[in-house]
Protein backbone atom coordinates (compact mmCIF):
# COMPACT_ATOMS: atom_id res chain seq x y z
CA UNK A 1 0.00 0.00 0.00
CA UNK A 2 2.88 2.45 0.93
CA UNK A 3 4.06 1.70 -2.76
CA UNK A 4 1.70 3.60 -4.34
CA UNK A 5 2.39 7.06 -6.60
CA UNK A 6 0.69 9.80 -5.91
CA UNK A 7 2.03 13.37 -6.30
CA UNK A 8 1.47 15.80 -2.82
CA UNK A 9 2.47 19.36 -3.26
CA UNK A 10 3.63 22.08 -0.88
CA UNK A 11 1.21 22.91 1.86
CA UNK A 12 0.77 25.94 2.22
CA UNK A 13 1.14 28.12 5.86
CA UNK A 14 -1.69 27.85 8.48
CA UNK A 15 -1.84 30.35 11.04
CA UNK A 16 -2.72 27.64 13.79
CA UNK A 17 0.08 27.83 16.60
CA UNK A 18 3.30 25.80 15.41
CA UNK A 19 3.57 24.69 19.18
CA UNK A 20 6.74 22.02 19.14
CA UNK A 21 6.79 21.57 15.27
CA UNK A 22 8.86 24.50 14.69
CA UNK A 23 11.37 22.85 17.07
CA UNK A 24 12.17 20.39 13.93
CA UNK A 25 13.64 23.71 11.98
CA UNK A 26 16.46 24.30 15.38
CA UNK A 27 16.61 20.37 15.25
CA UNK A 28 17.80 20.75 11.13
CA UNK A 29 19.96 23.07 12.19
CA UNK A 30 21.90 21.10 14.84
CA UNK A 31 21.89 18.01 12.25
CA UNK A 32 23.83 20.58 9.82
CA UNK A 33 26.20 21.63 12.52
CA UNK A 34 27.22 18.47 13.05
CA UNK A 35 27.92 17.24 9.56
CA UNK A 36 24.84 15.81 8.21
CA UNK A 37 23.24 18.69 5.41
CA UNK A 38 20.51 15.93 4.41
CA UNK A 39 19.55 15.74 7.60
CA UNK A 40 18.75 19.06 8.03
CA UNK A 41 17.03 19.06 4.61
CA UNK A 42 14.54 16.22 5.34
CA UNK A 43 13.64 18.16 9.06
CA UNK A 44 13.40 21.08 7.53
CA UNK A 45 10.73 19.48 4.74
CA UNK A 46 9.12 17.56 7.52
CA UNK A 47 8.41 20.58 9.25
CA UNK A 48 7.11 22.14 6.02
CA UNK A 49 4.91 19.42 5.15
CA UNK A 50 3.60 17.95 8.80
CA UNK A 51 -0.13 18.66 7.59
CA UNK A 52 -0.29 16.20 5.49
CA UNK A 53 -0.06 13.33 8.41
CA UNK A 54 -2.50 15.50 10.73
CA UNK A 55 -2.29 12.66 13.80
CA UNK A 56 1.16 12.73 13.84
CA UNK A 57 1.28 16.45 13.16
CA UNK A 58 -0.93 16.63 16.39
CA UNK A 59 1.42 14.15 18.71
CA UNK A 60 4.31 16.37 17.72
CA UNK A 61 2.73 19.48 18.62
CA UNK A 62 1.50 18.34 21.88
CA UNK A 63 4.47 16.33 23.29
CA UNK A 64 4.01 16.08 26.54
CA UNK A 65 7.75 15.91 27.40
CA UNK A 66 10.70 17.86 26.91
CA UNK A 67 10.55 17.92 22.84
CA UNK A 68 14.37 18.32 23.02
CA UNK A 69 15.44 16.32 25.76
CA UNK A 70 13.31 13.49 24.09
CA UNK A 71 14.92 13.53 20.55
CA UNK A 72 11.29 13.53 19.02
CA UNK A 73 13.08 15.26 15.78
CA UNK A 74 15.58 12.38 15.52
CA UNK A 75 12.48 9.82 16.08
CA UNK A 76 10.57 11.13 13.40
CA UNK A 77 13.86 11.29 11.55
CA UNK A 78 14.49 7.46 12.10
CA UNK A 79 11.11 6.21 11.06
CA UNK A 80 11.38 8.36 7.86
CA UNK A 81 14.91 6.23 7.30
CA UNK A 82 13.08 3.02 7.68
CA UNK A 83 10.90 4.51 5.30
CA UNK A 84 13.12 4.71 2.36
CA UNK A 85 15.21 2.27 3.07
CA UNK A 86 12.06 -0.12 2.31
CA UNK A 87 11.03 2.56 -1.19
CA UNK A 88 8.29 3.40 0.82
CA UNK A 89 7.49 5.22 -1.16
CA UNK A 90 9.65 4.87 -3.71
CA UNK A 91 10.06 8.85 -4.37
CA UNK A 92 11.11 9.15 -0.65
CA UNK A 93 13.90 5.88 -1.51
CA UNK A 94 15.26 7.69 -4.44
CA UNK A 95 15.52 11.02 -2.60
CA UNK A 96 17.28 9.36 0.07
CA UNK A 97 19.53 6.64 -2.38
CA UNK A 98 20.36 10.60 -4.61
CA UNK A 99 20.64 12.28 -1.40
CA UNK A 100 19.30 15.28 -3.68
CA UNK A 101 16.20 16.32 -5.31
CA UNK A 102 12.55 17.82 -4.56
CA UNK A 103 12.63 17.20 -0.39
CA UNK A 104 8.73 18.66 -0.23
CA UNK A 105 7.38 16.28 -2.52
CA UNK A 106 9.31 13.33 -1.32
CA UNK A 107 8.92 14.01 2.63
CA UNK A 108 4.89 15.24 2.17
CA UNK A 109 4.42 11.18 0.03
CA UNK A 110 6.09 9.76 3.01
CA UNK A 111 4.12 11.63 5.58
CA UNK A 112 0.64 10.99 3.82
CA UNK A 113 1.24 7.24 3.04
CA UNK A 114 2.92 6.30 6.16
CA UNK A 115 1.56 8.29 9.07
CA UNK A 116 0.47 4.59 10.77
CA UNK A 117 4.48 3.79 11.28
CA UNK A 118 5.69 7.25 11.64
CA UNK A 119 3.34 7.45 14.65
CA UNK A 120 4.65 4.12 15.82
CA UNK A 121 8.28 5.73 15.73
CA UNK A 122 7.75 8.52 18.18
CA UNK A 123 6.78 5.65 20.79
CA UNK A 124 10.60 4.87 20.07
CA UNK A 125 13.40 5.88 22.38
CA UNK A 126 16.46 6.81 20.28
CA UNK A 127 19.12 4.26 20.40
CA UNK A 128 21.78 5.07 18.02
CA UNK A 129 24.07 2.73 20.34
CA UNK A 130 27.31 4.77 18.37
CA UNK A 131 30.13 2.71 18.73
CA UNK A 132 32.21 5.82 17.96
CA UNK A 133 32.06 6.73 21.55
CA UNK A 134 33.83 3.65 22.50
CA UNK A 135 37.40 5.20 21.08
CA UNK A 136 36.36 7.99 24.11
CA UNK A 137 35.80 5.13 26.91
CA UNK A 138 39.02 3.18 25.46
CA UNK A 139 41.31 6.32 25.78
CA UNK A 140 40.14 6.74 29.38
CA UNK A 141 40.45 2.91 30.25
CA UNK A 142 44.34 3.53 29.08
CA UNK A 143 44.68 6.24 31.09
CA UNK A 144 43.57 3.89 34.47
CA UNK A 145 45.64 0.95 32.57
CA UNK A 146 48.75 3.14 32.53
CA UNK A 147 48.74 4.31 36.27
CA UNK A 148 47.95 1.01 37.38
CA UNK A 149 47.53 -2.22 35.14
CA UNK A 150 44.39 -4.63 36.45
CA UNK A 151 41.50 -6.20 35.12
CA UNK A 152 38.16 -4.15 35.06
CA UNK A 153 34.73 -5.06 35.57
CA UNK A 154 32.84 -2.63 33.20
CA UNK A 155 29.16 -1.75 33.83
CA UNK A 156 27.40 0.54 31.33
CA UNK A 157 24.49 2.18 31.69
CA UNK A 158 21.86 2.95 29.13
CA UNK A 159 23.73 0.43 27.21
CA UNK A 160 21.27 -0.14 23.93
CA UNK A 161 22.39 -3.38 22.40
CA UNK A 162 25.28 -2.98 24.26
CA UNK A 163 28.14 -2.38 21.28
CA UNK A 164 30.28 -0.46 23.49
CA UNK A 165 30.76 -3.76 26.08
CA UNK A 166 33.06 -4.75 23.18
CA UNK A 167 34.91 -2.29 22.55
CA UNK A 168 38.29 -4.16 23.53
CA UNK A 169 37.41 -6.35 20.71
CA UNK A 170 37.56 -3.15 18.54
CA UNK A 171 40.39 -1.55 17.25
CA UNK A 172 41.12 2.14 17.80
CA UNK A 173 43.44 4.31 16.09
CA UNK A 174 43.75 7.52 18.37
CA UNK A 175 46.57 9.53 17.51
CA UNK A 176 48.61 7.58 15.18
CA UNK A 177 48.83 4.51 17.76
CA UNK A 178 46.18 1.66 17.96
CA UNK A 179 44.27 0.70 21.12
CA UNK A 180 41.84 -2.42 21.41
CA UNK A 181 42.50 -5.24 18.53
CA UNK A 182 44.33 -3.91 15.46
CA UNK A 183 42.93 -7.21 13.59
CA UNK A 184 39.64 -6.41 14.66
CA UNK A 185 36.66 -6.79 12.23
CA UNK A 186 35.82 -2.60 12.96
CA UNK A 187 38.55 -0.15 13.54
CA UNK A 188 37.88 2.87 14.86
CA UNK A 189 39.40 6.26 13.50
CA UNK A 190 37.94 9.27 15.08
CA UNK A 191 39.63 12.94 14.02
CA UNK A 192 41.84 13.10 16.67
CA UNK A 193 42.95 16.03 18.10
CA UNK A 194 45.95 16.82 20.64
CA UNK A 195 48.56 14.04 21.87
CA UNK A 196 47.80 10.56 21.76
CA UNK A 197 46.35 8.65 25.19
CA UNK A 198 48.87 5.98 26.91
CA UNK A 199 49.66 3.01 24.88
CA UNK A 200 48.48 0.80 27.57
CA UNK A 201 46.68 -2.11 26.94
CA UNK A 202 43.24 -2.61 28.24
CA UNK A 203 42.07 -5.90 29.72
CA UNK A 204 38.32 -6.57 30.08
CA UNK A 205 37.63 -9.13 32.59
CA UNK A 206 34.02 -8.75 32.59
CA UNK A 207 31.22 -6.57 30.80
CA UNK A 208 27.98 -6.33 31.97
CA UNK A 209 25.17 -3.09 31.40
CA UNK A 210 21.85 -2.35 31.55
CA UNK A 211 18.65 -0.63 29.87
CA UNK A 212 15.06 0.04 29.73
CA UNK A 213 14.71 -1.46 26.21
CA UNK A 214 17.52 -3.96 25.63
CA UNK A 215 18.27 -4.73 21.69
CA UNK A 216 17.86 -8.18 20.90
CA UNK A 217 21.07 -8.12 18.06
CA UNK A 218 19.72 -11.90 17.14
CA UNK A 219 16.33 -9.83 15.91
CA UNK A 220 16.94 -8.54 12.10
CA UNK A 221 14.10 -6.21 12.82
CA UNK A 222 15.91 -4.76 15.30
CA UNK A 223 19.44 -4.18 13.50
CA UNK A 224 17.25 -2.40 11.12
CA UNK A 225 15.69 -0.22 13.73
CA UNK A 226 19.04 0.64 14.51
CA UNK A 227 20.53 1.43 11.35
CA UNK A 228 17.39 3.34 10.20
CA UNK A 229 18.42 5.74 13.36
CA UNK A 230 21.98 6.33 12.06
CA UNK A 231 21.48 9.46 10.08
CA UNK A 232 21.40 8.76 5.91
CA UNK A 233 24.18 10.64 4.85
CA UNK A 234 26.78 9.45 7.67
CA UNK A 235 27.91 6.16 5.55
CA UNK A 236 30.67 5.80 8.32
CA UNK A 237 28.62 5.89 10.83
CA UNK A 238 26.41 2.88 8.86
CA UNK A 239 29.51 0.83 8.52
CA UNK A 240 31.05 1.09 12.06
CA UNK A 241 27.89 -0.13 12.86
CA UNK A 242 27.70 -3.27 10.49
CA UNK A 243 30.86 -3.82 11.71
CA UNK A 244 30.10 -3.64 15.31
CA UNK A 245 27.14 -6.04 14.47
CA UNK A 246 29.87 -8.75 12.97
CA UNK A 247 32.10 -8.59 16.24
CA UNK A 248 28.66 -8.68 18.24
CA UNK A 249 27.32 -11.97 16.36
CA UNK A 250 31.00 -13.54 17.51
CA UNK A 251 30.58 -11.95 20.91
CA UNK A 252 27.28 -11.18 21.74
CA UNK A 253 27.09 -8.44 24.98
CA UNK A 254 25.46 -9.00 28.00
CA UNK A 255 22.69 -6.57 28.42
CA UNK A 256 19.63 -6.85 30.68
CA UNK A 257 16.37 -5.17 31.14
CA UNK A 258 15.91 -2.62 33.58
CA UNK A 259 16.37 0.81 35.34
CA UNK A 260 19.98 2.04 35.79
CA UNK A 261 18.77 3.17 38.74
CA UNK A 262 18.53 0.35 40.45
CA UNK A 263 20.56 -1.82 38.54
CA UNK A 264 23.86 0.14 39.53
CA UNK A 265 23.19 0.49 42.78
CA UNK A 266 22.65 -3.55 43.32
CA UNK A 267 26.04 -4.19 40.89
CA UNK A 268 28.15 -2.07 42.98
CA UNK A 269 26.57 -3.59 45.84
CA UNK A 270 27.96 -6.87 44.68
CA UNK A 271 31.52 -8.48 45.96
CA UNK A 272 34.53 -7.04 44.09
CA UNK A 273 37.10 -9.30 43.37
CA UNK A 274 40.55 -8.13 44.72
CA UNK A 275 42.82 -7.19 42.32
CA UNK A 276 39.97 -5.69 39.78
CA UNK A 277 39.12 -1.90 39.21
CA UNK A 278 35.26 -2.10 38.74
CA UNK A 279 34.54 0.90 36.20
CA UNK A 280 31.18 2.65 35.52
CA UNK A 281 30.45 4.16 31.84
CA UNK A 282 27.76 5.86 30.73
CA UNK A 283 27.46 7.63 27.44
CA UNK A 284 24.68 10.43 25.88
CA UNK A 285 22.19 9.21 28.36
CA UNK A 286 21.90 11.28 31.47
CA UNK A 287 20.40 14.17 29.60
CA UNK A 288 17.14 11.54 29.53
CA UNK A 289 17.30 11.43 33.26
CA UNK A 290 15.08 14.23 35.78
CA UNK A 291 16.74 15.85 37.74
CA UNK A 292 16.02 13.68 40.69
CA UNK A 293 17.37 10.58 38.70
CA UNK A 294 20.24 12.49 38.18
CA UNK A 295 21.06 12.76 41.77
CA UNK A 296 19.67 9.59 42.47
CA UNK A 297 22.55 7.72 40.34
CA UNK A 298 25.42 10.23 41.63
CA UNK A 299 24.23 9.26 44.93
CA UNK A 300 25.36 5.71 44.50
CA UNK A 301 28.08 6.21 43.04
CA UNK A 302 29.14 8.30 46.06
CA UNK A 303 28.70 5.84 48.13
CA UNK A 304 30.27 3.12 46.37
CA UNK A 305 33.55 4.96 46.01
CA UNK A 306 33.17 5.47 49.85
CA UNK A 307 33.49 2.21 49.70
CA UNK A 308 36.26 1.33 47.30
CA UNK A 309 40.27 0.96 48.46
CA UNK A 310 43.27 0.49 47.07
CA UNK A 311 42.60 -3.43 46.29
CA UNK A 312 39.33 -2.41 44.67
CA UNK A 313 39.38 0.78 43.46
CA UNK A 314 36.50 2.49 41.24
CA UNK A 315 36.33 4.62 38.35
CA UNK A 316 33.35 6.34 36.57
CA UNK A 317 33.59 7.42 32.53
CA UNK A 318 31.49 9.65 31.75
CA UNK A 319 30.19 11.00 27.92
CA UNK A 320 28.05 13.63 28.39
CA UNK A 321 26.68 16.91 27.12
CA UNK A 322 27.59 20.04 29.57
CA UNK A 323 24.73 21.52 31.66
CA UNK A 324 24.85 24.17 28.87
CA UNK A 325 24.98 21.83 26.35
CA UNK A 326 27.96 23.70 24.41
CA UNK A 327 30.27 20.60 24.60
CA UNK A 328 30.57 16.68 25.29
CA UNK A 329 33.23 16.12 27.74
CA UNK A 330 34.91 12.86 28.40
CA UNK A 331 35.63 13.01 32.04
CA UNK A 332 37.19 10.30 34.73
CA UNK A 333 36.74 10.09 38.42
CA UNK A 334 38.44 7.86 40.16
CA UNK A 335 38.37 6.29 43.81
CA UNK A 336 41.32 4.46 45.04
CA UNK A 337 39.95 4.26 48.72
CA UNK A 338 40.33 8.13 49.38
CA UNK A 339 36.64 8.69 49.74
CA UNK A 340 35.03 11.52 49.17
CA UNK A 341 33.49 12.94 45.44
CA UNK A 342 37.01 10.77 43.69
CA UNK A 343 39.15 12.94 41.84
CA UNK A 344 37.86 13.92 38.28
CA UNK A 345 39.91 14.90 35.35
CA UNK A 346 38.55 16.00 31.93
CA UNK A 347 40.08 13.88 29.53
CA UNK A 348 38.78 15.42 26.27
CA UNK A 349 36.39 17.23 24.41
CA UNK A 350 34.28 14.91 21.83
CA UNK A 351 31.99 15.09 18.61
CA UNK A 352 28.30 13.82 20.31
CA UNK A 353 28.75 10.80 17.88
CA UNK A 354 32.13 10.36 18.20
CA UNK A 355 33.58 11.32 15.31
CA UNK A 356 36.46 13.49 16.67
CA UNK A 357 38.27 13.92 19.85
CA UNK A 358 40.33 16.70 21.24
CA UNK A 359 42.20 15.05 24.44
CA UNK A 360 43.26 17.29 27.12
CA UNK A 361 44.75 15.05 29.27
Amino acid sequence: MLARRHSYPAVRATTATPLHRDDLMRQAAIARELGSPFVGQVLEAARRQLDHAPRLAERIDFWPGDFAADAVAMRLNAGLNALARRDAPPVLGRLYRERAGNFDSAIAAALALGEDELVEWLDWPTQTNEVGRSSAFIAALAVLAARDPRPVELLEIGASAGLNLNLARYGHVLGGQTLGDAGSRLVIRPDWQGPPPPAAPVLIQEARGVDLRPIDLADPAARERMMAFVWADRDDRAARLAGAFAVAAVHPPRVEQGSALEWLPAQLARPQDAGTRRVIANSMVTQYFSPEQRRGMIASVLQAGARATAERPLAWISLEWTRDRSEVQLRLTEWNGQGGEGVTTTLATCHPYGASVTWKA
